[in-house]
C-alpha cells in the first residue's frame, strides 16, 4: 500500500517537458509511481486542477540562526521551498573554540546580515564546538526543510586566528590549521566551503570582517581542501559581485573553482538597463572563467525585491560615498549633524557621484514612499511618494526626507520605489536566465529582516509567468526553481518528480499562486522585527514524503534532514 496518492493533477516533473496529467504515488518518502496509478494508499490527496510539481530549492539563504527558534525556516516553506543552503558569503555560525568565538560571530552576522542581536541572544544555544555538532543541533531541533550547510570562512578565521582574524593575513601555520578545521567540518557533512570579500561586509566594530583579511593562497588553499571531499561546492561574493569584476577577481575566481575542482556560485548578477555595461562585465567574467576549465555560477533574482531604507539604522544607503563620516555617529549626534543644511547638501552631492556604484540605484530620492513613521508631525504620510510631499513644502526631495526623518527622531522607514521596473531590464533577465552561467536564486532569506523580503521570489515568479509579463513558460520557470539548483549542488534524488526521487512536492492552484504584500511583524525572539508575506495559491507543500503545509498554514510535521556532503550530494565536477 501506498503512503500517499496524488491524484489528478497536472504534473510538471522539473525537467521542463511539458505538463502531464498523472497520479503520483508515494512510499517510504520517495516517489515509487507516476502516471495512472491504482495502488490504494493511506492517504489519497485530490490534485484535480492543479499543478504538481517538485520541491523549490533555494540556494542562498541565511537561515543559520533562525532555525533553531523556526525550525519550519517561515516564510521559505509557506513559498515551497523543501530544500535550501545555507551558511553563505563565509558566513556560518560554526565552527566555535569559544565563547567569545561566538559572541563575535554572533555581533558580526547582526551587522553583515541585518540579524536581531535579541533573537541571537534567546533564539539560538550557542551549545557547539566543532561543525559536526552544529548541524548535531539542528537535526535533533527538527526542520520542515531539507538545509545544507557551507563552512563559513570567517568562523575558521575566527576560531584559529582569534582577534588577529581582523587586520591581519595568516601565516603558514595558521592556515594549515584552517584546512585541517575544514576537512573536520566537511568530513562531518559541511557541504562545501564559502568565503567573502565584499566591502559591504563590515562587523560589529566596522572593520572589514575576517575573510576580507585572507590572502589569495589561504582562500585557494581551503578550496583545495574542498576538492578532497565528494558532494562539495564552493560560494563567494566579491567586490565585483556587485559593481563589476576587474581582471584579479576573474582570475581568483577561475582559481578558486579549478584549484577546488567543484563549481562556484556568487551572489548576486543585478540587471539593470541603466547599466548594461555592469551586467555584460559579470557574465563576460563567468564566460571567461568558464572558457579556461572552471564552472562559475551567477545568481540572479527573476523578481524585483523591494529593500527599505532608514537614515537611523544600518542599511544599503549607508555605502553610498562617504556616507559613513556622519552614519557611524550615534543617533543624537547624528541628528545633530542632519540638522545642518551643508551637511545634508553635502551628504546629496556625494550620493551624486560616480563613486556610488551600483548604489547610485538608491538616489532617486522623488521616488522614494513613505512607510511607518512615529510621530504626529508626520502623522498622514505613510504611503506617499516623497517628491509629492517635497513639491508641497518646496524643498528638495533629500532635504525632505530628512526633515521627516528627524521628526522620527530618525526612525522612518522609506521604501525606494524600483528603477529597474523597465520593459528593456525585463528583457536582458529573460535573456540571462538561458545562460548557462546564470542561476535563480539569491534570496537572502533569513537574513536583512526587517530590510528586505526575498523568500517570495519561487510564487511571486510562477504568478508573473502566468499573469504577469509571461517571459518564460511555467514549466522553464519550474525547472530553474527545481532541476537547475539540484543538479549544480550533486542533491542526489532531488529536484524532480521521478521515480525514486524524494518525494519533495508541492501543489500549487495556476489561477491564485502569489505572495501577499509585504508587511512588518514582530514576531521574533525579543519582539524583534522581520518583514513578512504569504504565499497564495500553494495548497500543499511535501517534504520526504510527508505534508507539512496545508492551505498556506504550516503543519506540525518536521520531516526535513540535513543534508550532508557525500551522503545526500554527489560530486559535479568542473571542466
Amino acid at each position: 500500500m501506498l503512503d500517499m496518492l496524488i491524484k489528478g493533477g497536472s504534473v510538471v516533473d522539473g525537467t521542463g517537458a511539458p505538463a502531464v496529467a498523472a497520479d503520483v504515488g508515494v512510499r517510504d518518502g520517495r516517489a515509487v509511481a507516476i502516471g495512472d496509478v491504482t495502488e490504494e494508499a493511506t492517504e489519497t490527496i485530490d490534485a484535480t486542477g492543479l499543478i504538481v510539481c517538485p520541491g523549490f530549492i533555494d540556494p542562498h539563504t541565511h537561515y543559520d540562526a533562525q532555525i533553531f527558534w523556526d525550525p519550519r525556516a517561515t516564510p521559505s516553506n509557506l513559498f515551497g521551498v523543501t530544500s535550501m543552503v545555507a551558511g553563505n558569503c563565509g558566513f556560518s555560525l560554526a565552527p566555535l573554540g569559544d565563547d567569545a568565538d561566538g559572541e563575535y560571530l554572533k555581533r558580526m552576522m547582526v551587522k553583515v546580515e541585518g540579524m536581531a542581536l535579541e533573537a541571537l541572544d534567546q533564539g539560538v544555544p550557542w551549545n557547539w564546538h566543532s561543525f559536526g555538532e552544529y548541524l548535531d543541533r539542528v537535526s535533533d531541533n527538527g526542520t520542515a526543510i531539507n538545509v545544507g550547510f557551507l563552512v563559513g570562512h570567517c568562523a575558521l578565521r575566527r576560531v584559529v586566528m582569534k582577534d588577529d582574524a581582523v587586520g591581519h593575513e595568516a601565516d603558514a601555520a595558521q592556515v594549515a590549521q584552517m584546512r585541517r578545521l575544514l576537512k573536520e567540518s566537511i568530513e562531518a557533512g559541511a557541504m562545501g566551503f564559502s568565503t567573502g570579500r565584499s566591502f559591504t561586509h563590515n562587523d560589529w566594530d566596522g572593520n572589514p570582517v575576517p575573510s576580507r583579511w585572507a590572502a589569495e593562497e589561504e582562500v585557494l588553499e581551503l578550496c583545495r581542501e574542498t576538492a578532497e571531499h565528494d558532494g562539495t561546492t564552493l560560494e563567494w561574493v566579491a567586490d565585483g559581485c556587485l559593481n563589476g569584476f576587474d581582471d584579479d577577481e576573474v582570475e581568483l575566481m577561475t582559481r578558486m573553482s579549478i584549484e577546488g575542482k567543484r563549481p562556484l556560485n556568487w551572489n548576486v548578477l543585478t540587471i539593470d538597463s541603466a547599466r548594461p555595461e555592469a551586467y555584460l562585465n559579470q557574465i563576460a567574467a563567468c564566460e571567461k572563467a568558464n572558457r579556461e576549465g572552471a564552472r562559475v555560477v551567477a545568481l540572479t533574482m527573476p523578481i524585483l525585491v523591494g529593500m527599505n531604507m532608514s537614515l537611523g539604522t544600518f542599511c544599503a544607503l549607508h555605502q553610498l560615498p562617504e556616507w559613513k563620516t556622519i552614519f557611524d555617529l550615534d543617533i543624537d549626534e547624528r541628528m545633530e549633524k542632519l540638522r545642518e543644511l551643508d551637511v545634508v547638501t553635502w551628504l546629496e552631492n556625494q550620493a551624486a557621484l560616480p563613486e556610488a556604484g551600483v548604489f547610485s540605484r538608491l538616489t532617486g530620492w522623488d521616488d522614494y514612499l513613505v512607510g511607518d513613521t512615529y510621530s504626529e508631525a508626520n502623522e498622514g504620510l505613510k504611503g506617499r511618494r516623497l517628491g509629492d510631499i517635497a513639491r508641497e513644502r518646496g524643498r528638495r526631495a533629500f532635504h525632505t526626507m530628512v526633515e521627516i526623518a528627524l521628526e522620527d527622531d530618525l526612525r522612518t522607514v522609506w521604501w525606494p520605489l524600483p528603477t529597474d521596473d523597465d520593459p528593456e531590464s525585463w528583457r536582458l533577465r529573460a535573456q540571462a536566465w538561458e545562460h548557462d552561467a546564470v542561476m535563480i536564486g539569491g534570496s537572502d532569506a533569513g537574513a536583512h529582516l526587517d530590510r528586505m523580503a526575498g523568500a517570495p521570489y519561487t510564487a511571486a515568479w510562477l504568478d508573473d509567468c502566468l499573469r504577469g509579463r509571461k517571459l518564460t513558460t511555467i514549466e522553464n520557470a519550474i525547472r530553474h526553481l527545481t532541476d537547475v539548483p539540484a543538479r549544480l549542488f550533486g542533491l542526489r534524488d532531488r529536484g524532480r518528480i521521478e521515480e525514486g526521487f524524494f518525494a519533495d512536492i508541492v501543489l500549487f492552484d495556476a489561477d491564485t499562486i502569489g505572495a501577499t504584500d509585504v508587511a512588518l511583524v514582530f514576531d521574533l525572539p525579543g519582539d524583534s522585527r522581520r518583514l513578512y508575506s504569504e504565499a497564495t495559491g500553494i495548497k500543499r507543500v511535501i517534504v520526504n514524503g510527508v505534508t507539512t503545509v496545508i492551505d498556506g498554514a504550516a503543519t506540525e510535521a518536521l520531516p526535513g534532514k540535513v543534508l550532508r556532503s557525500g551522503t545526500d550530494t554527489d560530486t559535479v565536477l568542473v571542466g
